[in-house]
């Protein structure tokens, strides 16, 4: 995992520069498709990265714009770099692949978590009883595969290139007692431990800031070490998430990210406010004094 490069960024990019060739000949997708018997929707899907091309469909498509010799020949070879299967590939029809292959070619990673200490973060107790009370309808065997991937996605914290991840919590993620008491104050220590590697910023949410920038949802924005590789947001919702990556977008996000980190506590607070949590949970507090316990 420590290639930036995964196949997912490597369709990406591909896919960018197949349109921008396209354009620069003045040759419609309707035009393409035509000459080479194919759908629009097909190479519409392959210059937006969601299909991944052949590298005779690259071959093709690159004679009609006029496109040969060694510029040619490394697109193709960036076409067959494409197909290869991540590491995430097994554990495909249990997880969002396509979210796993840009954060394991992300630079930096930018997130906001309103309910869930996030993945790159978890304990494997607090990812197993997460991901069981989120999902019920998963068997056991598919818990174990999503704690698997997730345990397996945090090495790129400590990789010889690691990301550089900066995480708002909102207090409610610290807040409540996931997987009970034991299972929780552990994943608290864990926050505080990766919090000093040197690539990780941690931050709180607190509640007493009221409303904020971050009151629509959770999201993430993705970062790339290459200036072909735009900024990807990823918001998620109960069915998976959304990708989002027109300017405009990825402005708004960076703009509510901003908002969001000004308004938490400052790292060193943050850490020590879960270093308290640790020894006095906030969630022993309130069954000690709710009247319905």
């Amino acid at each position: 995992m420590s290639e930036r490069r995964s196949p997912t960024i490597r369709r990406r990019r591909l896919g960018a520069e197949l349109r921008r060739q396209r354009e620069t000949a003045g040759i419609t997708i309707e035009a393409v498709a035509e000459q080479l018997e194919c759908s629009a929707s097909k190479i519409s899907r392959i210059e937006t990265g969601h299909t991944t091309a052949t590298p005779r469909d690259v071959r093709d498509m690159l004679r009609i714009y006029g496109v040969v010799g060694a510029e040619s020949d490394e697109l193709v070879q960036i076409a067959r770099e494409a197909r290869q299967k991540g590491w995430w590939h097994p554990y495909s029809t249990v997880l969002v692949g396509a979210y796993v292959g840009l954060e394991a070619a992300a630079s930096s990673i930018r997130a906001y978590e309103q309910q869930v200490v996030p993945g790159l973060l978890e304990t494997e107790e607090y990812a197993s009883a997460m991901i069981r009370a989120a999902r019920p309808d998963f068997s056991p065997e598919q818990v174990r595969q999503r704690v698997r991937v997730r345990l397996g996605r945090q090495s790129l914290l400590t990789q010889d290139d690691p990301v550089d991840l900066w995480v708002v919590l909102d207090e409610a993620v610290v807040s409540r007692p996931v997987g009970g008491d034991t299972v929780m104050r552990d994943q608290l220590k864990r926050l505080v431990e990766v919090a000093q590697l040197p690539n990780v910023t941690l931050q709180v949410l607190p509640f007493e800031v009221g409303a904020h920038a971050g009151m629509d949802g959770t999201f993430t924005i993705l970062s790339f070490p290459e200036p072909g590789d735009p900024d990807v947001v990823y918001a998620e919702n109960a069915t998976g998430g959304l990708f989002l990556e027109k300017s405009d977008e990825l402005q708004k996000y960076s703009f509510i990210f901003d908002h969001i980190r000004a308004a938490a506590m400052r790292p060193e607070e943050s850490i020590a406010h879960i270093a308290r949590l640790v020894e006095e949970p906030l969630w022993n507090w309130r069954r000690r004094d709710s009247p319905w316990t």
